[in-house]
């Protein structure tokens, strides 16, 4: 019990912390990656540049990271989210208007975070260039997520541990479906 009262407290700490930033740059930024990974916009936008920037091995990242993408998102907003039902960060807690444009579903775990994550790792081991190139929004996304409200520091790094599930299974999936016997 000790554990999950420590890992609440630290919640509170980060997200009120993280929803502290006020700087300029913090206030223009996250909004605009905010709404560049709403509904995989931004996941989607980089496989397409990808897949023409960047040939054979471009379009071989860009549907790896598309696969993962999606089996992350079905994770974590078909399956994780109905299991725990966990409510939003407390308005009290955020001290800017961006807690008023935040989800209703439940805050457990960040879908966004899954999907910047899955995505990510899955373009890593085909086009590392492309993957640094992506891990730059990824970790924007993550920490807009805890500044807007939207989720507590948790709900982020499962999130992402499901993001990097997901790359894992879906990288196993040719060799396990060969190796199932008929």
């Amino acid at each position: 019990m000790r554990v999950l009262a420590g890992l609440e407290e630290g919640d509170r700490r980060l997200t009120a912390r993280m929803a502290s930033w006020n700087s300029p740059v913090v206030r223009r930024v996250l909004p605009a990656v905010r709404g560049a990974a709403e509904h995989t916009r931004l996941w989607c936008g980089a496989a397409v540049l990808m897949s023409v920037a960047g040939g054979r091995r471009g379009r071989k990242a860009a549907v790896a990271g598309l696969a993962s993408m999606a089996v992350a998102e079905l994770v974590s907003n078909a399956v994780a989210k109905p299991l725990r039902g966990r409510p939003r960060p407390p308005k009290e807690w955020i001290p800017h208007d961006d807690v008023d444009d935040r989800p209703a579903s439940s805050s457990f775990p960040s879908g966004h975070t899954a999907a910047a994550v899955a995505f990510t790792s899955a373009v890593a081991p085909t086009w590392p260039r492309g993957a640094t190139a992506c891990a730059v929004p990824a970790v924007m996304v993550a920490a807009e997520r805890v500044h807007s409200g939207a989720h507590y520091p948790t709900d982020v790094a499962v999130g992402a541990v499901i993001g990097l599930a997901a790359t894992a299974l879906v990288r196993a999936a040719p060799r396990l479906l060969l190796q199932h016997p008929r």
